[in-house]
């Protein structure tokens, strides 16, 4: 793993997020995508080398929406950078962590993704991280 890539934070309204948090940053997010296979829309900003991603449920039944039912809006995920999504995903499954997604899948921001369950890694949702290559 070679950084944190972004912090993702489960929010009820996007558009009252970014607004709130366009203040706290003193600056606009630099983007809005929408994940339609996780049923979200996402709003990015940069913190000097550092990334938030805002996550805001499609609908009711999205991992997001079952999230914020459960444990209210907050720290969703901590994303991680790296090389070899692949490599990655075999490494830490050998050591022992359960993997969500064994193939990696396209997630916003130009990234390939695949998440740990919180519960092989303290309660925390990992999420890793590539960028998909031109």
């Amino acid at each position: 793993m070679n950084k944190i890539e972004h912090i993702g934070i489960a929010v009820k309204n996007l558009d009252d997020s970014n607004e709130l948090f366009s203040k706290l940053f003193g600056k606009s997010h630099y983007k809005i995508e929408k994940v339609a296979s996780e049923g979200v829309n996402t709003s990015f900003f940069k913190v000097g080398e550092n990334k938030i991603e805002l996550l805001e449920a499609t609908h009711e039944d999205s991992p997001i929406a079952k999230f914020i039912a459960k444990k209210g809006e907050g720290i969703h995920h901590i994303a991680f950078d790296v090389d070899d999504i692949d490599a990655e995903i075999k490494r830490l499954k050998n050591e022992g962590f359960k993997v969500l997604n064994e193939t990696p899948k396209k997630g916003a921001d130009n990234k390939l993704v695949a998440f740990l369950h919180p519960k092989s890694s303290n309660g925390v949702l990992i999420e890793l991280c590539q960028t998909i290559k031109p």
